[in-house]
């Protein structure tokens, strides 16, 4: 399945949708980014917030293949 990406200006968040349909159950912050799980546990789309600073130093980090959650 191709993910859909999509990309918000006004509020700075990149979303990456994982799975088309599901029922939201919670979600998990880990710093800039909000996974969102569904009833069975698996993720049904990520959020990254501050995105046009943390992309930037994620593709960054994975060009070096020294990529840190912090």
């Amino acid at each position: 399945m191709a993910h859909k990406i999509k990309y918000r200006e006004d509020a700075d968040v990149l979303t990456v949708i994982l799975k088309g349909k599901g029922k939201l159950s919670h979600a998990e912050e880990v710093g800039d980014i909000v996974v969102h799980f569904g009833k069975d546990g698996k993720p049904l789309f990520m959020e990254i917030l501050k995105a046009s600073k943390v992309v930037p130093l994620m593709v960054e980090g994975l060009a070096k293949k020294e990529v840190t959650v912090a």
